[in-house]
């Protein structure tokens, strides 16, 4: 989508008027451009019983040569209300009419309720179609939203659109990368992609581990989980701006990277296995959200680790039973190859304590005992620093990726570090808190620093990266959540 600011001119062959509740006529402006009848068939709806201006409700008035759209506000839409509803809008409208869509904010609205009504509108500009045949009569071009206000709003919401246009790049590449079935994404397509992105970009670098560095690096955490498979594993680096601030303390997100998740030797029932592609989506949100940082023109240093493997059953896989070592020196009870995600997390954490950072952020869809506890409406958070958790919530909740803060008790620690034979097991005792259990887990590869863990926080996206049928951004499948959760943490 192409989005632009300007003042009230041109109606475009779409044009969107969102009204608050009781309206009864045009406010001024509101109908600028069209014509004497397209103006008496609109004014006509607004003063009959058809639109009221409720919040949910739209009517749509056909006229020749221009869609005009009503879409009710409510009297005090929310933020999450203006959003949702610019996100429904662009989900109702036909490219059969045209694809320059013009929103216009007229008596009432703000600044920041102009943009998130456009922002909506930008989130919703995505679909994962590019394997279906098209219809040769099928509108294929872009959206060209233009988005019109009085004067005094100008700079203000240009600066908020053209901000969650670069945002927005960064959400719907997170997407991409879930929805791609594992044919096609695995962990070196994974790395292909990033090392492509970052071409050209003087602030941006990229390294990837391989297989045969991993084994150099002791990074038998990733090793384990991804040696059944033919798709080898890797570890993807991401730097930007790495050329500043080099002895400042900077953040460092890490992301679980399972292309697909069979369950391995421990294998998942048939029923719903197809959706283990979104097993990545850890991975997918870190890259989208240093698209979006780059895109957005964030100026500071962040890093970004990612642990890719795919979880195949075979000759060579990992077993229950085995005793894998770490690249922390820790080993790892395997009770489970179904919980492999905790195990290539282990790595990547304990790498990210090498690089300095202020704070270290995981995502990783890493438990269905999260799913059973928050359904698909909040991450999980846990968090081993107070400060940093508030952050990560409020940032959520601005973003309405609601992140839920849940304990990270000694008593599920202790549950993971009692095994008999190795330092840590990969499993809790039984099916009770197992998203807590496994927080824990991951907790024992945090490093200290001056006799304290670094600041961690960890997200369970299992809920949330798909299937969140509430997310008015989201047509189906990936959701590319956090991406703007994470920039707002650190950017602002």
């Amino acid at each position: 989508m192409n989005a632009t600011v300007n003042e009230f001119n041109d109606v475009g062959d779409i044009l969107v008027l969102p009204l608050f509740e009781g309206i009864e006529k045009a406010p001024n402006n509101a109908l600028s451009g069209l014509s004497r009848t397209q103006r008496s068939l609109v004014n006509e709806a607004l003063a009959s019983d058809s639109f009221t201006g409720k919040s949910g409700k739209r009517l749509d008035v056909w006229t020749a040569g221009c869609q005009v759209v009503l879409v009710g506000m409510g009297e005090d839409p929310s933020d999450k209300a203006c959003r949702d509803a610019g996100a429904k809008t662009l989900a109702g409208l036909s490219k059969d009419h045209g694809t320059n869509v013009t929103t216009r904010f007229t008596t009432g609205w703000s600044t920041s309720k102009m943009a998130l009504f456009a922002e909506g509108m930008i989130l919703r500009d995505y679909s994962f179609d590019k394997y279906q045949q098209k219809e040769d009569d099928d509108n294929q071009s872009d959206w060209n939203l233009t988005c019109q206000a009085s004067p005094r709003h100008q700079t203000g919401l240009s600066a908020a659109v053209s901000k969650s246009s670069a945002i927005a790049t960064g959400v719907h590449v997170a997407r991409e990368l879930g929805n791609e079935p594992a044919n096609v994404m695995y962990p070196e397509e994974y790395a292909r992609r990033a090392m492509e992105w970052a071409k050209g970009k003087s602030n941006v670098e990229v390294e990837v581990w391989d297989f045969e560095r991993l084994k150099k690096e002791g990074m038998h955490g990733v090793i384990a989980v991804g040696k059944g498979s033919e798709r080898k594993p890797c570890m993807v680096f991401f730097r930007l701006n790495p050329n500043v601030q080099k002895d400042d303390q900077v953040p460092c997100i890490v992301g679980k990277g399972i292309t697909f998740d069979t369950g391995g030797i421990s294998i998942k029932p048939s029923a719903g296995m197809e959706d283990m592609k979104f097993d990545m989506h850890g991975s997918a949100t870190v890259f989208g959200l240093f698209v979006a940082l780059q895109a957005s023109g964030y100026k500071g240093r962040v890093n970004g680790i990612t642990c890719m493997a795919e979880n195949m059953p075979s000759a060579g896989a990992y077993r229950p039973g085995d005793i894998i070592d770490t690249y922390s020196g820790k080993t790892i009870e395997v009770l489970n190859t179904d919980a492999e995600g905790r195990n290539v997390l282990a790595d990547g954490l304990w790498k990210s304590a090498e690089l300095n950072p202020s704070y270290i952020v995981d995502l990783a869809t890493l438990t269905g005992a999260c799913v059973v506890a928050l359904g698909h409406e909040a991450s999980g958070l846990w968090s081993n620093d107070d400060g940093l958790s508030a952050r990560i919530h409020e940032a959520g909740n601005v973003e309405d990726e609601i992140a839920w803060p849940m304990p990270l008790l000694p008593a599920f620690e202790k549950e993971m570090t009692g095994s008999k034979v190795a330092d840590v097991q990969n499993l809790g005792k039984g099916r009770w808190g197992g998203a807590c259990t496994a927080a824990g887990f991951l907790k024992q590869f945090v490093q200290d620093r001056d006799g304290k863990q670094i600041p961690w926080a960890h997200l369970d996206i299992a809920g949330t990266a798909w299937g969140a049928s509430t997310n008015a951004m989201v047509a189906n499948g990936a959701t590319g959540i956090h991406v703007r959760t994470l920039h707002r943490l650190i950017t602002e």
